[in-house]
């Protein structure tokens, strides 16, 4: 149901690929600048939860604005776009490899999510596919982690 045909708005552009750039930064120094690796990735894991946050209060508004015509509950809708800020929350505490699979887990879940929505409510026609261009380049930088040295051999819990 999204055909909603406006443009995609500048700003959303800018501001899209723009918020990408912590995650492809933060990757590249993991890969580029080892000796500092664990901070690039805290960074790395810390903006993935924070965005991953932002994307389940997108889900919050939606629910504000089409109450009634989701086909749901209105507390379901609430309820789902609270939990990406829950795992955020759970992957910024545990070690960066099993804080990258929440993460990763996480957003593409929600995008799977975004897909049932878009049957559901008038949303911009620009908006799935920017989603989906901007869950790849996190997913792909996310993904990054396990294929650094010696990132499979770390303990569960980041303490």
């Amino acid at each position: 149901m999204s055909t909603l045909l406006s443009p995609r708005p500048a700003a959303v552009a800018w501001l899209g690929y723009g918020g990408l750039l912590p995650f492809v930064g933060s990757a590249l120094l993991c890969w580029l600048e080892p000796n500092h690796r664990s901070l690039w990735l805290d960074l790395l894991l810390a903006y993935g939860a924070v965005i991953l946050s932002f994307v389940g209060a997108l889900h919050w508004g939606f629910a504000m604005v089409h109450p009634a015509s989701s086909g749901q509950s209105v507390s379901g809708m609430y309820l789902w776009s609270v939990m990406p800020a829950l795992v955020g929350w759970v992957a910024v505490l545990v070690t960066p490899v099993v804080g990258a699979a929440l993460l990763l887990a996480g957003f593409l879940s929600h995008y799977r999510q975004d897909l049932r929505l878009a049957r559901l409510l008038p949303l911009p026609a620009w908006y799935l596919p920017l989603r989906l261009q901007l869950t790849v380049v996190a997913s792909l930088c996310l993904g990054s982690v396990y294929f650094l040295p010696q990132s499979l051999s770390t303990p569960l819990l980041n303490v």
